[in-house]
């Protein structure tokens, strides 16, 4: 199985990848606008089109109504999961509405209680989660990265290979003590034994 890739209608930058014949590509409402302008395959496209604006020009549209429960990226996340994807990558998912960028933060966290693998990627920054489990990194990586605990407390957190390292720590939701490490140009890890993280990732200004 591949990748699930989602776009949504927040800031994304370069639209660069090419996904497999086994990957699926959904936009979300204004996301349909991006795909279009990159020359991304989309193989749905799913929203109430408020941000879009028109009815996208189509063969696979899933029109939703304006209230619902889920966020047209909820229902994009949730389409992946029942066609059985385990890793998604969400484009235009950072900016806008705050609200947005916090509901797709909790559509990370969600997805990795499941043991599946998310990632938000926006023009500037990028988002992970991971629970009870080892990220690591290659020497590429370049930037800020900042560690934010998801629950009451994350326990065996290392963070190693960055500016600063980490060992055994416990991170607690209500003191951050994981706020703007850097990557060094060397392969780093960061690590979790019980908790779960979310992982901030930003470029240097």
């Amino acid at each position: 199985m591949g990748t699930c890739y989602i776009i949504g209608a927040g800031e994304v930058g370069i639209l660069d990848f090419v996904p497999d014949k086994e990957d699926m590509v959904i936009a979300c409402d204004g996301g349909y606008r991006h795909g279009k302008k990159w020359g991304i395959r989309m193989d749905l496209v799913v929203g109430d089109f408020d941000s879009l604006g028109y009815m996208p020009d189509h063969l696979h549209v899933v029109r939703l109504k304006p209230e619902k429960d889920d966020t047209d990226t909820g229902y994009a996340v949730k389409t992946g999961l029942k066609k059985g994807y385990r890793e998604f990558i969400i484009y235009g998912g950072i900016g806008g509405r705050i609200s947005h960028t916090i509901a797709n933060i909790q559509l990370l966290c969600g997805l990795a209680e499941k043991g599946c693998r998310g990632m938000l990627i926006g023009k500037d920054s990028w988002y992970r989660v991971i629970c009870n489990e080892e990220i690591t990194f290659d020497q590429g990586h370049t930037g800020f990265l900042s560690a934010f605990c998801m629950g009451d407390m994350a326990y065996g957190v290392y963070e190693e290979g960055l500016k600063y390292a980490l060992c055994d720590a416990v991170l607690r939701k209500e003191y951050p003590i994981g706020v703007s490490n850097e990557f060094i140009g060397k392969e780093s890890r960061v690590s979790v034994r019980e908790g779960t993280l979310l992982l901030v990732g930003e470029n240097k200004e």
